[in-house]
């Protein structure tokens, strides 16, 4: 239950830091400012958007990380107590119960190997 938890958490703080992203501007939108192309930091002042939208950013991306680190702690960490294989190998060779029979082992001379 808490896996999901954190990831719906995780995908609502990458949405944000996208948002976030995309919200500030680079250097250069300064100079276009300063003929007119726009208001400069009109609701938090000249200088209050850069400081507060730089912090949030800051915040948002330390919470993405942490639940990033998270995430990647409790999916190596995940046991659920079923005997499910722990690794791609032993999913790919799972291992034969003992009753099985087994072949019979291969000849050890070679006078019954045709020569070709």
């Amino acid at each position: 239950m808490s896996f999901q938890i954190i990831l719906i958490i995780h995908v609502l703080l990458a949405l944000g830091l996208i948002a976030l992203v995309l919200m500030q501007h680079g250097k250069g939108a300064d100079a276009g400012a300063a003929f007119g192309a726009g208001a400069s930091g009109s609701v938090f002042g000249a200088r209050g958007a850069n400081s507060f939208i730089y912090k949030l950013t800051a915040s948002v991306a330390v919470g993405f990380f942490t639940t990033s680190l998270t995430l990647a702690y409790l999916a190596t960490n995940e046991t659920d107590g079923d005997n499910e294989p722990s690794s791609i190998m032993e999913q790919a060779a799972p291992v034969v119960p003992s009753d099985v029979p087994m072949l019979a082992p291969a000849p050890s001379d070679s006078s019954d190997i045709p020569n070709y």
